[in-house]
Order: structure tokens, then sequence, then C-alpha cells
């Protein structure tokens, strides 16, 4: 998947929404959580019912599973190919995240409601992944496909 240019990140069409979720089965949570009043986890609740594959990183629950998966503590111990990463994290921790995505070549990177950072934006992009900042993946694919 080759990354847009020129992606207007106040304003995504429903199309490229759209495609960035289209293909996906394999998601990575980075900020997963087990606590049930946590946003992450109805987020990941919701993905599951909807039928995508939720690979959890949190290097707090290791030794912990959700829905079947064990916690990772980082993406480079995700030893399979990651169609998308969706964040839980504040934003002075989307560069890190960023790097993170491009070493294990992920072609996308969602950033959760509340949660943008431009220039590591820019980076991500400039490395070919596809980026949605400050989007509730759940409320987005509820719109677009159900």
């Amino acid at each position: 998947m080759q990354a847009d240019t020129h992606i207007d990140h106040q304003a995504y069409t429903p199309d490229y929404l759209r495609n960035v979720l289209e293909g996906v089965r394999t998601i990575a949570v980075v900020g997963a959580s087990t606590d049930p009043w946590r946003p992450s986890f109805g987020v990941m609740s919701y993905l599951g019912r909807a039928g995508y594959r939720l690979i959890p990183v949190n290097p707090t629950a290791l030794g912990q599973t959700l829905q079947g998966e064990p916690f990772r503590a980082c993406l480079q111990e995700i030893d399979e190919p990651v169609d998308l990463i969706n964040v839980f994290r504040r934003p002075e921790h989307i560069p890190d995240v960023v790097e993170d995505a491009i070493a294990i070549k992920a072609p996308a990177l969602w950033l959760q409601l509340g949660v943008a950072h431009p220039q590591a934006a820019v980076r991500a992009e400039a490395a070919g992944l596809r980026v949605v900042m400050n989007r509730c993946i759940s409320i987005e694919h509820s719109r677009l496909f159900r």
C-alpha cells in the first residue's frame, strides 16, 4: 500500500478512510488494556466482533492475554506482518511509535481520537505509511462498513 500525498489530516474523505481500512486483517493495538473502562478495551472488542485479528501491545501487561492474544512489549516483538497499527498513546509517544511502525514495515498507522502528531505523521508518510490522526477507528469503521 503506497501512502497518499497531500492528505488533509483535518478532514479525511470517506474514500481515504475506507482505503486505509480495506484489506486490513491484522491490527496491532499499541496501548491496549485489559481494563474494561479503557477506550482501547472497547475499541478492541468492537474490532474483534468485526472480524479483525488483534495483537495487543503494552509492556505493562506482559504475561496477560486479550482476546486470546498474548501482550507484546513492543511492535518489534510481533513476528508476522501487521496491516495496521492502532495507537492509544499520548502524543509525545507518537514519534517512537512511528519509528517502530516503520521498522516493522507496517503499511498504515491510526492514531485514536484525541491523539495527533503532525511531525510524526510527515515522517510516517515519507516512509510510505498511510496515516489517520484524531479519529476513532471503531466509529469510522461502523460509519463506513456497517
